[in-house]
């Protein structure tokens, strides 16, 4: 189920309503029920394959719980493991490995296999590490096993974060669902604010730029210099927005029952270095890998450049199937290493200019991110390169100048409020406001989304597929 969809403005008024009028008690279970009409809403019979991973996990954390021996311990959290993941490569990863089986077959003239097309289960990566943060984090004794299957479950089938994030640790999110939720109009007002701020990036900004950046990546050898340098910077700001969108919606739906998730997104494109960067970007994925991959291999202590190419060798690989996103994990692991060595130097640079240099480089990343095969990423650089800078043959895509103007403004209005507040930037704006002045913002804010949010085709978010 989409966020921007209509099937969502009315399931999240219901749902919040009824949250709070059926009993304390009984309002787990009624998110949980509310978790699996969420989910369903795609592909209803993949819910088994959630349940399925739900009931490994539990049991596996459990056994690890229970037991004293070590040996033991290790067998069930590997049986957890390679279970969770073993649905992660058969639904996600089974059709690139036979693809790339075949090339290699095809030097032997052997008979090529033939690919699977199943369906990507959505949201499978993302409950994929959060089932295993939590058996791991038990593994580790950081964290006890729940005896409630129910309020395991809901961890795993929370319906804001179910399907992208953010990625919660058992400390957090599994604490927090044990508490009782009461009504508070505090977080009332702070979680719909949140969510008009998600909308309003996903529906004002991310939404108008994709048709430019589909356009780009669907005819690249069409592009003109300016068509590409255009596309680059439009993607970077669309996914940006398309994805701490949707974590914000996520995030403010949360928030409105009670429950605090975690902050995904810190102003990344104001970083000053790739490793602030990823200290900002995606914060709850970078932390998984920086504590269940990184620091397990060793982290700073030992074969430091190892470890960062395996992890963001995987990081690119989790993202997606396809040795384009393999690619944009190396791009960033040659980044980081570059600036490992470059901070032995002595070269010391403005910050303007390190955050306009580190921005530029995530940009040119970015083409291998979005870009559906190389062919893809070679004709957008040599249009680049080779391509004149004076015309452009997509701007036709927005309607009229007057469109492109506003989500110009829009864009300049988003990342100004981001770099001027902190945490939830349109309430921190309204907060110390009298009440008819925050009315009269309330008001203003639903006009803003009706009139330049794009209604006529909703996107789904990017991250949707992953």
């Amino acid at each position: 189920m989409l966020f921007n969809s209509l099937y969502f403005a009315l399931f999240f008024p219901l749902v919040t309503f009824l949250f709070f009028i059926v009993p304390v008690k009984a309002r787990n279970y009624f998110l949980l029920l509310a978790g699996c009409i969420f989910y369903m809403a795609a592909i209803p019979s993949y819910i088994i394959i959630l349940f399925a991973a739900i009931l490994i996990d539990y049991f596996a954390a459990l056994q690890i719980q229970k037991s004293e021996n070590n040996a033991h311990r290790k067998r069930w959290l590997i049986i957890s493991i390679v279970a969770t993941c073993a649905l992660l490569f058969v639904f996600k990863y089974i059709d690139f490995f036979i693809a790339n089986l075949n090339i290699f077959y095809s030097i032997f003239d052997h008979e090529q296999l033939k690919p699977f097309k199943i369906l990507l289960p959505i949201g499978l990566s993302f409950h994929t590490f959060q089932s295993l943060s939590y058996v791991i984090e038990v593994y580790n004794k950081k964290y006890t096993a729940e005896k409630k299957i129910s309020d395991y479950a809901l961890y795993v089938m929370f319906y804001p974060q179910l399907v992208a994030g953010p990625i919660e640790r058992p400390q957090t999110l599994l604490a927090q669902i044990k508490k009782p939720k009461y009504f508070n109009y505090y977080n009332f007002k702070y979680g719909l604010t949140l969510m008009w701020w998600g909308f309003f990036k996903k529906m004002a900004i991310a939404d108008h730029l994709s048709f430019f950046v589909d356009k780009l990546y669907d005819h690249p050898t069409a592009a003109t210099g300016a068509d590409s340098l255009m596309g680059i910077y439009f993607f970077a700001i669309q996914i940006y927005c398309d994805f701490s969108g949707y974590t914000d919606i996520a995030r403010g739906a949360a928030k409105i029952m009670g429950f605090d998730l975690s902050l995904n997104f810190n102003k990344p494109y104001f970083a000053t270095s790739f490793a602030n960067f990823w200290q900002r970007w995606h914060i709850s994925l970078s932390t998984w890998f920086r504590d269940y991959i990184y620091i397990p291999l060793g982290g700073n202590k030992k074969r430091h450049i190892l470890n960062l190419v395996i992890t963001f060798l995987i990081s690119g690989l989790w993202h997606g199937a396809s040795w384009t996103f393999i690619a944009w994990g190396a791009i960033h692991v040659i980044y980081l290493i570059t600036e490992f060595y470059i901070r032995k130097t002595s070269l010391k640079l403005p910050k303007i200019l390190k955050q306009i240099i580190v921005f530029h480089l995530v940009c040119l990343a970015w083409i291998f991110f979005r870009a559906a095969n190389f062919t893809e990423v070679s004709a957008v650089f040599n249009s680049l390169v080779t391509h004149t800078y004076t015309q452009t043959n997509f701007m036709g895509n927005f309607e009229n100048t007057l469109e492109f103007a506003t989500v110009f403004l829009m864009i300049l209005i988003c990342f100004w409020i981001e770099f001027r507040y902190k945490l939830n930037p349109l309430f921190e704006l309204m907060v110390h406001k009298k009440l008819y002045i925050q009315y009269m913002y309330a008001l203003s804010a639903i006009l803003v989304l009706i009139f330049f949010g794009s209604f006529i085709k909703p996107q789904q978010f990017i991250y949707f597929q992953f």
